[in-house]
């Protein structure tokens, strides 16, 4: 069955969709698409998972950003998360893989999903791409907007977080 046959796992106001959550092997083979981006949902023990506001794309997200030529996803996850929040946590656990459609011309992409509990961190210091960061319950106003593929994102990683790694399954 094609990604496009199936009601999405959540949906953007820019109509990006997240089609499925791949609890695989971290060296799995995805084939059909690229993995172009690594993405962080670093949660406290009370329930509360780290957020960014991006300045450019004026929304709270998850840590992440794209995989530089010669990293690989678990670096690029480890790196973004420390340049966007100034935390350091390098045992991260793998997720999975995020299966997203993106833009108008509807281009299929993956992206490493990590996760964790938090670790050291260094002040956060505002920069050019994030603005501010924070620990958000899931019901507390945020002032402005919150990425919905991102929220779901950090739920279902966390499922796999709670029980200890879940591998093998496919969210859709």
């Amino acid at each position: 069955m094609r990604d496009g046959d199936l009601a999405p796992l959540a949906a953007d106001d820019d109509g990006n969709l997240l089609v499925a959550f791949d609890e695989v092997g971290e060296d799995t083979d995805l084939g059909d698409a690229a993995l172009t981006a690594s993405l962080v949902a670093l949660w406290t023990d009370d329930g509360r998972l780290l957020l960014v506001f991006d300045r450019r794309r004026q929304h709270w997200e998850l840590p992440g950003g794209m995989i530089d030529p010669g990293e690989t996803a678990r670096e690029a996850a480890v790196r973004e998360l420390r340049e966007e929040s100034g935390y350091q946590v390098d045992d991260l656990l793998f997720a999975g893989f995020a299966r997203f459609t993106l833009g108008p011309e509807r281009r299929a992409e993956y992206a490493a999903v990590y996760t964790g509990r938090r670790g050291a961190g260094s002040p956060f210091v505002p920069g050019d791409e994030i603005a501010a960061v924070t620990w958000w319950d899931g019901t507390a106003p945020l002032a402005g907007r919150v990425q919905p593929l991102d929220v779901c994102l950090g739920r279902l990683a966390r499922a796999g977080l709670v029980q200890g790694g879940d591998a093998g399954r496919r969210r859709r």
